[in-house]
């Protein structure tokens, strides 16, 4: 039986300590012979490193009395990273009032500020920059279907 990032997910979610955290991501590497399974976990309020060893070690567990004690592999638990991409609801959620960048089905790519996050997607103020003129903001709805890829814009100003 192998690790599948299915069944380590199950067991991930599972593992949450707290209400308000939540699973982003697990990938399990393909290597046979000791896999590295890396579990992103979230909360609404963000995540702490107390946490995510809580999340560890029950995963850990759950692993063991499900392969075996015998099963080897390397087990990673972290919060995504600031490059990270927004994945879920509760993400963007956290984000609001943040520039994002947003790249769209149709290949486009959109920039603005986080207004809010509804059931269905996204309300966005994009930044619309046209030559030798301030740039102008206008109000956009963007549905979670066509988002492909959304980054917080980091600002160091």
């Amino acid at each position: 039986m192998a690790l599948t990032a299915q069944a380590i997910r199950q067991m991930a979610e599972a593992s949450l300590p707290e209400q308000d955290l939540f699973i982003v991501d697990v990938a399990v590497s393909d290597s046979p012979v000791r896999p590295k399974i890396t579990v992103l976990a979230d909360g609404e309020q963000g995540i702490t490193i107390d946490q995510c060893a809580t999340i560890s070690r029950r995963i850990n567990k759950r692993i063991e009395e499900t392969y075996g004690e015998e099963v080897s592999y390397v087990l990673e638990v972290s919060s995504p990273g600031v490059d990270f991409p927004l994945v879920q609801p509760k993400q963007f959620q956290r984000n609001v009032g943040r520039s994002l960048k947003i790249k769209l089905q149709d290949g486009s790519e959109k920039t603005g500020k986080l207004e809010d996050v509804t059931e269905t997607g996204l309300a966005l103020m994009e930044e619309v920059k046209q030559k030798g003129k301030k740039a102008t903001y206008v109000p956009v709805q963007i549905p979670f279907g066509e988002i492909v890829k959304a980054n917080v814009v980091i600002s160091f100003k």
